[in-house]
Order: structure tokens, then sequence, then C-alpha cells
């Protein structure tokens, strides 16, 4: 592993700034200061010292949170509403969570410590899906839906969903829309349902990549499988 992914794993910085603690003498390995970019060290083996501390790379953690409405994805809120992370016991408080749900909205979110796969997980670049179940205040005309499919212009730029399919109707008065992005920009799908004239009523999050909600019940968590961890790596290449 490259020494400056090893301090990032750590959690001690980011990949960045680990390659100028590097560049700067402040990290020894083996008892060697290490200055050069590429330098290879084995996790198992050797010691690696930042600012004089050794460090070591914890176990990789994944786990999947069913986000009930009403709570926040952060780590603290200055108003002192609920986060995601009081839903945690403490050994998890740690671990960062993978693209955002906005208060309102509930369904998968994912948490991790691999920092790195987190990344690119979030990164536009990677296209990793994200599929919604969205609720709306009455009919959805056909032209709503041809108007969703060709893409409208937000304030940030052009957004186009992946697919749109109309889903199981929810009530009398509650049409059902099942949505894929691409991306993971601020309140996108609530953002493009008012660009259309749609009033949502219930936005959840059922699939981020290839990783399911399931049966989850609202606001609990689960570890993820070995199955799961290795779908989501497939989706990113590391280097």
């Amino acid at each position: 592993m490259r020494l400056h992914k090893f301090i990032s794993r750590s959690g001690l910085t980011s990949r960045r700034k680990a390659e100028v603690m590097i560049s700067e003498g402040r990290v020894r390995v083996n008892g060697e200061i290490m200055k050069g970019p590429g330098i290879i060290v084995d996790p198992r083996n050797d010691v690696v010292v930042v600012d004089g501390k050794n460090i070591e790379i914890p176990s990789v953690r994944w786990i999947k949170l069913n986000k009930p409405p009403g709570i926040l994805t952060t780590t603290k809120d200055e108003f002192g509403r609920p986060t995601i992370y009081d839903l945690l016991p403490q050994d998890m408080r740690s671990l960062r969570y993978v693209g955002r749900l906005d208060y309102l909205t509930e369904g998968l979110l994912i948490l991790t410590n691999d920092g790195d796969v987190a990344n690119q997980l979030q990164h536009p670049s990677y296209e990793i899906e994200r599929e919604y179940t969205v609720s709306v205040e009455g009919s959805i005309p056909n032209t709503t839906l041809a108007q969703l499919r060709t893409g409208v212009e937000l304030e940030d730029g052009f957004a186009r969903p992946a697919r749109v399919g109309i889903g199981k109707k929810k009530g009398n008065d509650l049409g059902q829309l099942i949505i894929v992005m691409k991306e993971g920009r601020k309140r996108e799908v609530r953002r493009l349902m008012a660009a259309v004239g749609l009033s949502v009523a219930h936005l959840r999050r059922t699939r981020f990549g290839p990783l399911e909600l399931g049966s989850l019940g609202l606001g609990q968590y689960e570890e993820l499988r070995q199955g799961d961890i290795k779908a989501l790596n497939d989706c990113v290449s590391l280097l």
C-alpha cells in the first residue's frame, strides 16, 4: 500500500495532506524519514510514525442505516437537533457517511471508515446509481414524465434522471415515481420535482449502487456482509 494511502486509511488526515506531511519529513517508516513520493509500505509488518506517534489502520467497517425523516445527516447540529449518529452506538460514531440525505428524506445511508472508497463512490465521474421512491401529491401526467426523462435546467446546471418509472400508487391522492440518479447533488430529486410542478409528499432512497435498503426497519442499522462490501469496492478502481 502506498504510504499516503496508509496514513489516510488510519483516519489521521486526507491523502493529499498526507503527501504534504511526507514531503515535510514528518513521517518515518521503520525509523527512517520518508520524503519521496510513491513509497510502498506493508501494513502488517512496517511501523509508520507521524509526528512521533505510531499510526495503524483500523479494521474496515461498513454499515447501512435506514435513516428516518427528521434526522440530520451530519456529525453535530448547532441547534441540538438529532443526527444520524444519535442512532448509532459509540463505536460506530467515527464512521463517515457516503452521501447525504436531507432532513425530511428517509432511506438508505451507508457509513464506513474506508475513506478512499467512500470518496470515489460519491464522485460524479463514477456515476454510481441512487434509486429513490417518490410519492407526490395528485396524478402524474405523461407530459411530466416526458419532461423528467428529457431533463430540466436547475439553478446549478442541467439535471436528467438515468431512469424514471411509475411506482405503485399510495392511497387515492398520491402518485408514485421511481427515479434513478447518477450523481448526488444537494436536494436534487426534490428540486427536479419542483421544476416540473410536482409536490413531494414522501421521499425515500432505496438503493445506492449495488446495495439495497431491503427490509431494514426505519432507524435500524446493520453491518454489511462481505459480498456487499466487495460489490461496492467493485464499483470503483483504487490506485
